[in-house]
């Protein structure tokens, strides 16, 4: 099939998002489909570039920047992306293509213009995927309140659930929650996340050279904003800063980072170490430095979500440590497959004794560790993400 797939992100981007998108275009190409990304790149000289990468034709149009802005400089940006996208698009020389599909990923939820001109002119069925419920999880986590502002974006919310054929969330639990939002019209299915095997670069950085040497090693590696309520994973630290054989480390981006920083400098939390976003290549090196991967979600969440870095964790032989929303399906997900060790809501004590028990135990860590792999093997390869959604374009 020609398929046309929508994003706000991919690489050189080195964001969850941007990593799942070139792992899920890239089995598209493998399973023979001819593949154009669509996406904005801030600061492009000209209106379109287009390139080849891994098989797919990548088409990178100006538009605003929407990442590392504050917060009403991002709104605006994002409701202009669509029109960017479309006149990159257009300028392109590809506005005349007849697409056999489209494929959408949210967040952003501004896509559904896009979305909406495509299929018109292509007479073609669109897939939404659908990876966060925002503006519900802003609201939870108090970033916003359920005012003008958020009525406004329940509204493109409902816009772009409107323009899909079929709606895939990530866990059935969300599933209800978009319904009540849709209405009648898309048809929503399950659309677990997906991970590839990872492509190994050189990692040139070695952990035995840094503060944490010797130590057991919790580490996070993904997005630190709003979100993900990464307060609980430093009270986490100060709590075991007496014990000399535990150490964390933080790697990544996000609108929190500074603040955490500045937090562990006024605690004086010497076995805290914090890194910039490092290249995908490089992160299989640097998990297996470590020893537990940790998971913080807001607790006031209402929404599920299976973070990336869950299953990118279990891929590198890391067992969880996560802190979530109660109710949350990834408690279940845990549990059940014995990965790791979860809390949910505001038990913070109760994290402590966990993280104890996973520094006390090794071979309860190795039992867990060895589990994680065959799980994502089995249940979340980008195989299967690409044949279900496939399935629900044509």
């Amino acid at each position: 099939m020609r398929l046309l797939l929508v994003a706000d992100t991919y690489p050189p981007a080195r964001i969850s998002g941007a990593v799942q998108l070139h792992d899920l275009v890239t089995e598209m190409v493998a399973q023979g489909h001819r593949v154009t990304v669509l996406i904005p790149a801030a600061g492009l000289p000209t209106p379109a570039a287009i390139e080849q990468m891994d098989g797919a034709t990548v088409l990178r149009v100006r538009a605003p920047q929407t990442k590392d802005v504050g917060l009403v400089r991002r709104a605006f940006a994002e409701m202009w992306l669509p029109f960017a996208l479309l006149r990159g698009l257009r300028k392109s020389g590809l506005a005349a293509t007849r697409w056999e599909g489209v494929v959408w990923y949210s967040p952003t939820i501004f896509l559904g213009l896009v979305a909406k001109r495509v299929k018109r002119a292509s007479g073609c069925r669109g897939y939404l995927i659908l990876r966060d419920l925002f503006p519900d999880w802003a609201a939870d986590a108090g970033i916003m309140r359920r005012g003008l502002a958020y009525r406004l974006l329940k509204h493109v919310e409902r816009y772009q659930y409107r323009q899909a054929d079929v709606i895939g969330v990530q866990t059935p639990g969300n599933a209800p929650m978009v319904a009540a939002t849709a209405g009648s019209g898309a048809r929503i299915e399950v659309l677990e996340n997906w991970l590839s095997a990872p492509t190994h670069g050189e990692c040139n950085i070695s952990l035995q050279s840094t503060l944490l040497a010797g130590r057991m090693i919790f580490v996070y590696a993904g997005n630190m904003g709003a979100a993900q309520g990464m307060d609980c994973l430093l009270e986490l630290a100060e709590d075991l800063a007496g014990r000399n054989d535990a150490g964390f480390l933080f790697v990544g981006r996000g609108s929190e980072v500074e603040r955490l920083r500045e937090h562990a400098k006024l605690h004086d939390l010497r076995h805290v170490l914090f890194m910039d976003e490092v290249d995908s290549k490089s992160i299989p090196g640097l998990l297996a430095q470590c020893h537990v991967g940790l998971i913080a979600l807001d607790p006031r969440h209402t929404t599920h979500n299976i973070p990336g870095k869950f299953l990118t964790y279990l891929r590198a032989g890391l067992p969880v440590l996560a802190r979530i929303n109660a109710g949350n399906d990834l408690e279940q997900i845990i549990e059940t497959e014995g990965v790791g060790c979860v809390c949910v809501g505001e038990a913070e004590h109760q994290l402590e004794s966990l993280a104890t028990k996973l520094l006390d135990q090794p071979a309860l860590r190795n039992e867990m560790a060895k589990k994680g792999k065959p799980l994502v093997e089995s249940r979340y390869s980008s195989a299967s993400a690409v044949k279900r959604i496939i399935a629900g374009i044509t």
